[in-house]
Parts: structure tokens; C-alpha cells; sequence
């Protein structure tokens, strides 16, 4: 006699029965937003995770934060901070992220911008261990103006942290 679900046969195929329906999966993550708007946009907006419909959830205020975000000021694994962004994968005006594409600055282990800070730079003027730019200071270029650029941010960076 055999038991339930057995198979009678070791060649044959193991029975199959049918599988209830899936249940809705109710999304996972977090997501709050401010009450106070600025250009019917909400001041702080958090998202994180999928929502119901299985679709990511992006953070869109002017101080954003999320996996994917867009806001005057943003910190995101991937987002757009028009004024300042900070992550990982990150677009904006100035950026300090891994990949950073800062229009007037970025800092980043690759990074464009104007004035761009790295290890592998796109800019005008740049710093970094390999670039492409105008005034670069890296390890097989040291141009003068370069130089004097990076080393009078130094001296106003060491002057505004005394103060």
C-alpha cells in the first residue's frame, strides 16, 4: 500500500497538486511626508521600498531621502539633488557621492563637474588619480593653475574650520 503523495514509481514524475492563489503581497518599505508644502511639493519626503503594486517608491520634496530621490536637497542610493545631493549614484548642482555628477562640483570615487575631486575626474579643473579636464592635478599631470586652485581651497577650508 502506498502513502499519500508517494510515488508508485521511481521513474515517474512526483504528483503535482494545485497551488492556491498567491495572496497580495502588501508592500514593504517606508514612506512619510511632511505636512508643510513649498511649491506643492512637501518639505521632508522619506520613501523607501516597493509599494502595493510592486512599483519603488521615490522620494520627491525638497528635502528628499530614499533609494531613489529628487529634491533641492537629496540623499539617495540613486537621485537627483538640484542644490546638493549625497549618496551613492547621484546628479546635481554639488554632490558628494561614489558616482558623482555635480555640475559645479563633484566629489566622488568618479566624479564630474566644474570643479570635481576623485579618483577617476571629468572637469575643468580636477583632482584625482586619472582625469580628463583643463587644469588637472593627478599622478601623471600637475599643471600650475590646477595646483594653485586646489591648494587655495586648502588654506579657506583650514581657515573656516579654526573659526
Amino acid at each position: 500500500m502506498r502513502r499519500r503523495g508517494e510515488r508508485p514509481d521511481p521513474g515517474l514524475p512526483p504528483l503535482r497538486r494545485p497551488l492556491p492563489a498567491a495572496p497580495s503581497k502588501p508592500g514593504f518599505g517606508f514612506e512619510w511626508k511632511s505636512a508643510r508644502t513649498c511649491w506643492g511639493y512637501p518639505l521632508v519626503h522619506i520613501a523607501f521600498g516597493k509599494d502595493s503594486r510592486g512599483k519603488w517608491r521615490v522620494a520627491r520634496g525638497i528635502i528628499a531621502i530614499g533609494q531613489f530621490a529628487l529634491g533641492l536637497v537629496t540623499v539617495a542610493q540613486f537621485g537627483v539633488g538640484l542644490l546638493f545631493g549625497f549618496g551613492q549614484f547621484l546628479i546635481g548642482g554639488i554632490v558628494l557621492a561614489q558616482i558623482a555628477g555635480g555640475l559645479v562640483l563633484g566629489v566622488g570615487q568618479v566624479a564630474t563637474g566644474y570643479v570635481a575631486i576623485g579618483q577617476v575626474v571629468m572637469a575643468y579643473y580636477g583632482l584625482g588619480q586619472i582625469g580628463l579636464g583643463e587644469f588637472l592635478w593627478t599622478i601623471s599631470r600637475r599643471d600650475g593653475e590646477a595646483v594653485s586652485f586646489f591648494l587655495s581651497w586648502w588654506s579657506y577650508l583650514k581657515q573656516a574650520v579654526n573659526y
